[in-house]
């Protein structure tokens, strides 16, 4: 685990691939929990240590996470993330296809189906369907991969791996969203790589990126955000 921000009421960290944010029916150990365990030996500190989760990733998406310290912190960060338009979130997806656009805005009606954990986009409002926006830009190219920085402009389950795939850009290793073959180490290859907020409580504007992921087709597009 990576600290990325740390203060009095807030930690950010960045995920790992595979790990899960919150704890789930398989009883792996979350990374709230791995957190919570650092922040109690880093800071010496006794006893319980308060730790609210904010927000989460998928168990196969890496980067940024954000914790709550306190309570205070926690409750102005959830409805923060609750509205979108207080919180910036960048991310990074690789992809085999190329958009037939450079650049662009998704909007797509999604439904979630609980069973298979998975979301469905149409093109039309439809019942039960709640709307998806994100915008999207190439910002990298290999002879085999695409890298497509996506900004959420809503918070969908499985949104960017849905969405993208519906504009026949799957990507690479999500075999649920029709990536060709999955990744060895189980990932996908999506980057939650930036998040821009105002601090809860000093109100300062808080601007944190993840590192590249260490697999080496990510060391090939070895850029920054513009």
């Amino acid at each position: 685990m990576t600290v990325l921000y740390e203060d009095n009421h807030i930690i950010i960290v960045n995920k790992e691939s595979g790990e899960i944010v919150q704890g789930d029916k398989t009883g792996d150990v979350p990374l709230s929990e791995i957190v919570k365990d650092w922040i109690k030996l880093h800071h010496n500190k006794p006893g319980n240590v308060y730790l609210g989760v904010v927000h989460r990733l998928d168990r196969p998406v890496s980067g940024v996470v954000v914790f709550a310290k306190t309570s205070k912190a926690l409750s102005r960060l959830n409805a923060m993330f609750a509205k979108h338009d207080e919180v910036r979130k960048t991310y990074w997806a690789l992809t085999k296809k190329r958009p037939a656009q450079e650049e662009g805005t998704l909007t797509h009606w999604l439904v979630r189906n609980e069973k298979q954990n998975k979301s469905y986009a149409y093109d039309n409002e439809r019942p039960n369907a709640k709307k998806a926006v994100l915008n999207y830009k190439v910002i990298g190219a290999t002879d085999r991969y695409t890298l497509i920085e996506v900004e959420l402009l809503t918070g969908r389950h499985h949104q960017i791996r849905c969405q993208l795939s519906k504009m026949g850009c799957p990507i690479k290793g999500d075999l649920k969203y029709g990536a060709e073959r999955s990744n060895p180490d189980g990932s996908i290859s999506l980057l939650a790589r930036k998040l821009e907020f105002i601090h809860p409580v000093s109100k300062q504007m808080i601007t944190v990126e993840a590192p590249l992921p260490k697999e080496a087709i990510w060391q090939t597009f070895n850029i920054h955000n513009s």
